[in-house]
């Protein structure tokens, strides 16, 4: 079997069909032709100044309050290097995406998982935290389908949070990159917004997911002197971020080109979660997950005995691939697979679920 037969679950990005190339072709044109010496030049570690001043309008904040990175996974490392304090608490959710974990382990942070649940992080649970003298640095929240979970943090919880917050003096950060791909239900104010200019929350988002992921553009919003701090970093770092992509990209957005592509994206993905949601009830009945409203994910539980780990061998054997669950705790998940649904094609996904199904019947 090549590559090529391999049928991938395991990539949170959009395939090539879905990706707006003739536009992006189109803004590439219009960025060499109408300020080539900003696209081409070294620029400053704040990013192109078009593409910030644009993010800051659209989060009605002042430019000093972002910094357009190489990729959001950049903004994590610069916030992290300058937050993270060796041996003191980070909250996360239980799971997360696997490179916060690396992320903040590799910086010696106390990584304190906090249950998720299908309406977002468990508050409750990290209130008793809180009152039994957990004093964490920042909290790390993926509020919207998130990843690996697909789930998505409801408004109740985004304002109990804030409260949390200001009564126990930490950080929200907010990491935001599927904000966009709703295909379902009603979006819901970022907690940046419900702040309102408090200084509580540093929003992270991304191109890469909207747009594509080659062009490797991410951000931060904060507090201005938190990011003038950040932006020395990202000087000492690399002077400039990849100035001609971001130039691309905004004239990509200046002409309307990301809300074309978001709708082509998650009607796309609508399709798919529908096929993927059929197709398992029809091949591995007893799989449990909840079919997310947006994003790229879905995380589904096998019955208990499942060992993902050999499931994740055999699965290959017959030319799928997904992510094991344990790769997004720091303990459990061997039952538990994420399943993207975003770099599949909508005929692949049903054939990738009848040979996930057969190797789960070869253990």
């Amino acid at each position: 079997m090549t590559a090529s037969d391999l049928i991938s679950f395991a990539r949170g990005a959009p395939s090539l069909d879905i990706i707006d190339v003739e536009g992006l072709k189109a803004a590439t044109d219009a960025a060499l032709s109408e300020d080539p010496g900003g696209a081409l030049g070294y620029g400053t570690a704040i990013g192109y100044p078009k593409l910030r001043k644009l993010l800051a309008e659209r989060h009605g904040v002042a430019e000093e309050q972002v910094l357009v990175t190489n990729g959001s996974m950049q903004a994590d490392a610069f916030l992290f290097d300058q937050l993270v304090v060796s041996g003191e608490p980070v909250v996360v959710e239980r799971p997360t995406y696997d490179r916060t974990l690396l992320g903040l382990k590799q910086r010696g942070a106390a990584v304190t998982p906090v249950s998720l649940d299908l309406d977002g992080i468990d508050v409750d649970e990290l209130a008793g935290l809180l009152e039994g003298g957990l004093r964490p640095t920042f909290a790390h929240i993926i509020p919207n389908f998130q990843n690996p979970a697909g789930y998505t943090l409801t408004l109740p919880k985004r304002q109990r949070l804030l409260e949390l917050a200001e009564q126990y003096d930490f950080v929200i950060f907010e990491d935001d990159p599927y904000v966009q791909i709703r295909f379902a239900g009603e979006p819901l104010p970022t907690m940046l917004e419900l702040d309102a200019g408090k200084g509580r929350v540093v929003y992270a988002s991304s191109f890469s997911k909207t747009v594509a992921p080659g062009v490797r553009i991410g951000y931060l919003v904060g507090p201005a002197d938190l990011i003038a701090k950040i932006r020395v970093r990202a000087t000492n770092t690399y002077i400039s971020p990849n100035m001609f992509a971001q130039a691309v990209v905004y004239q990509f957005l200046a002409s309307g080109g990301l809300d074309r592509a978001v709708a082509k994206v998650n009607a796309a993905l609508a399709e798919r979660v529908a096929v993927l949601t059929t197709a398992l009830g029809k091949h591995i009945p007893e799989a449990k997950f909840t079919a997310p409203e947006g994003g790229y994910f879905m995380w589904v539980d096998l019955p208990d005995g499942v060992d993902v780990a050999k499931l994740l061998v055999a699965a290959e054997e017959r030319g799928v691939t997904f992510v094991k669950g344990t790769d997004f705790l720091l303990e459990g998940g061997t039952s538990s697979a994420r399943l993207a649904y975003s770099g599949v094609t909508t005929d692949q996904v049903e054939e990738g679920v009848r040979r996930l199904a057969d190797a789960l019947a070869s253990l």
